[in-house]
């Protein structure tokens, strides 16, 4: 959500693909943003992720798929196009190569992604195994933090920290912290005051 402001405030320009973790309503509901940069590139922007998110974006946005619902004269709809990846398998998107990397959010698969020395995990209850072994090596890891508690599907902060160590990073920067959690304190020393007031 809340693409727009995003960009804007970021000066992003240009967009030549996007890279979707899952399909949660936070993650997908700033893609009709994206008819803005495929008006300005001219050309369709490709989007990628998981089958089960694909097919989500397809049906759930058919408006923008769907090639029979054509737009009223004087409007458009983004031209986009749609792309599965596999887990564990690099993919060359966008000029880089990207690697997609399977992780458990409650009963769904979501996708972290590696590209060269940085890797993004977001909406992951654990980094083990397989996914453990494609982020070693990675320079700056970020990684979900939902707060101090545990939480069923998310990392919770000590968690998180716990998973950035064995990834061995140089930089881990923690994202998906929610309103409860100051962003400015990730050294633990608000945790009791959290706590007594969850």
């Amino acid at each position: 959500p809340e693409l727009r402001i995003q960009v804007l405030r970021s000066g992003v320009t240009r967009v030549d693909a996007v890279l979707y973790t899952h399909h949660h309503a936070d993650h997908v509901q700033g893609i009709d943003d994206l008819r803005s940069f495929s008006q300005l590139q001219h050309a369709p922007v490709p989007l990628y992720g998981p089958a089960a998110t694909i097919e989500h974006l397809r049906t759930s946005f058919n408006y923008i798929f769907d090639p029979s619902v054509v737009p009223p004269s004087g409007t458009s709809k983004p031209a986009l196009t749609l792309h599965v990846l596999q887990p564990d398998r690099p993919t060359r998107i966008a000029g880089v190569d990207v690697t997609p990397i399977a992780f458990d959010h409650g009963s769904l698969t979501v996708y972290g992604y590696r590209v060269g020395p940085l890797a993004y995990v977001t909406d992951a209850k654990r980094v083990a195994g397989t996914a453990l072994e494609l982020l070693r090596g990675t320079r700056v890891l970020v990684l979900n933090a939902l707060w101090w508690r545990p939480h069923p599907t998310h990392l919770s902060i000590d968690e998180a920290i716990a998973a950035a160590r064995a990834v061995g990073a140089e930089r881990t920067i923690l994202t998906h912290l929610t309103h409860e959690t100051g962003h400015a304190c990730t050294d633990g020393s608000d945790k009791k005051a959290r706590f007594a007031s969850a």
